[in-house]
């Protein structure tokens, strides 16, 4: 029942996308638990997932790349989200 490392990032990364089967997420539970490193990657994957899909709805909107504002206040944003 034990996961390593390795397998709980994967795991967490097909929970993330709502791949994970019940027993995946069961285990995966009790690894983040346990392990403090796993649970800040979860963390982190999640908030970059988030950022991920607001970037691509605004670029549905608009046709050029980030200006160097946009790439500021977005670095901003992750820093405070992952110090939180």
């Amino acid at each position: 029942m034990k996961l390593t490392c390795d397998e709980a990032t994967a795991i967490c990364d097909k929970n993330q996308y709502k791949e994970a089967g019940f027993w995946e997420k069961i285990k995966l539970g009790i690894h983040l638990f346990l392990c403090e490193k796993c649970g800040l990657y979860a963390k982190q994957n999640k908030i970059m997932s988030t950022c991920l899909k607001k970037l691509e709805e605004e670029e549905c909107h608009k046709t050029h790349q980030l200006n160097q504002e946009e790439i500021k206040f977005m670095a901003q944003e992750l820093k405070t989200k992952i110090e939180a």
